[in-house]
């Protein structure tokens, strides 16, 4: 197969909506006459398991990706990364964007605002472990609702990573071994009909592999751009879903263990570096945390303060009890950054800044 080419991957919605099912065929069917592109069709990915077709599909490109999902880009980059499949982000120039504002009662903390604020210095992020030399591009199919903003922008994209492998081959790389190792194109089999998908009419990425449907999963990501390993998550959750690799690295090691719908874990992450994709506040989604708005806004709750523990600790002992045992509270797991407001006994540097903040007129 021609290595001039660039692939993408279309990971279908959840369920049969049919506004999503009609954008999603009339961009597979478009993108399968792109000149320069070969395209894909998967379930969710956020309900591919390891040993799912369409996550070895995933694992088995080596080349540039362009994956389109229903979900925030961020979310799509790292839940790929933790499924193996690495790259480094692609800068997207998507018209539209994540406008949605954010539920009252779920803000959490925002890594971005705590950097300009006091005098200490910022705990670095651990980031992606392994990242090949190629680019991985993901873009929110909730953007746009017709096919053409995403099929130009698909075309600048495969411009722009010809020119850099063109560049790279100018520098006396071979591009021959990835060439022969590119995947030929997926389609799922509950997914995109008719002639444009159909074996037999001899466009390159148009055979059709089956792949069995995807079960509907929920579990936590990690944003390693963001994560700075500080264990406040393994140390909250009692269900048994976090872990550390070899090289002590946070990891969600048991998902399937993670009780569905519970965020608990990420309103207490100081970085805001955990993920839920399919829950219903977009900065738990993995939109981008963008600036603040309003005259006032109670800054130790902002930064995941008393109430947004409170709220979490609420969170984890419905699931406690649901599973027979019995609820905890504040008594158990308490994030070290913010325990010290629920105990008598001098406060540190941390709780006399977030006394000024709430003391601010802004």
């Amino acid at each position: 197969m021609n290595p001039s080419k660039l692939t993408v991957v279309l990971s279908q919605a959840q369920g049969q909506h049919p506004v999503r099912r009609h954008l999603e065929e009339n961009l597979a069917s478009a993108l399968l006459l792109e000149h320069g592109i070969d395209v894909s069709v998967i379930p969710h990915l956020y309900d591919l398991t390891e040993d799912h077709t369409g996550m070895l599909f995933l694992r088995s490109i080596t080349g540039d990706i362009v994956v389109l999902s229903w979900l925030y880009p961020r979310a799509a980059h790292w839940m790929l990364d933790r499924h193996g499949v690495k790259g480094k982000p692609g800068e997207a120039r998507l018209a539209g964007g994540e406008e949605e504002e954010e539920e009252e009662e779920e803000v959490g903390p925002a890594s971005e605002d705590t950097e300009a604020i006091g005098d200490e210095e910022k705990p670095k992020p651990i980031e992606a472990a392994d990242v090949p030399d190629r680019y991985i591009y993901t873009l929110d199919l909730r953007q746009q609702d017709r096919p053409e903003p995403y099929l130009e922008e698909i075309r600048r994209i495969a411009a722009e990573c010809l020119g850099r492998r063109k560049n790279t081959l100018s520098e006396g790389h071979s591009a021959s071994r990835a060439g022969e190792m590119k995947p030929r194109g997926f389609i799922a089999r509950e997914s995109i009909a008719g002639p444009a998908a159909s074996r037999g009419n001899g466009r390159p990425g148009s055979e059709q592999l089956l792949a069995t449907p995807a079960r509907r999963r929920w579990y936590p990501v990690i944003d390693f751009s963001r994560c700075t390993n500080c264990m406040e998550c393994i140390d909250f959750c009692l269900f048994g879903v976090y872990g550390v690799d070899a090289k002590d690295r946070i990891l969600v090691e048991n998902p399937d263990n993670c009780k569905k719908g519970c965020p608990a874990c990420s309103r207490v992450c100081p970085e805001h570096a955990i993920i839920f994709p399919e829950y219903k506040t977009p900065a738990i989604a993995g939109a981008n945390l963008g600036s603040i708005s309003g005259l006032k806004i109670d800054l130790t709750r902002f930064f995941g303060g008393d109430d947004a523990l409170s709220l979490a600790a609420k969170e984890r002992d419905r699931e406690l009890v649901r599973d027979g045992r019995s609820a905890v509270g504040l008594t158990a797991g308490i994030p070290k950054r913010q325990g010290a407001r629920n105990k008598e006994g001098p406060r540190d540097e941390l709780d006399q800044l977030m006394d000024k903040l709430d003391k601010l007129d802004l």
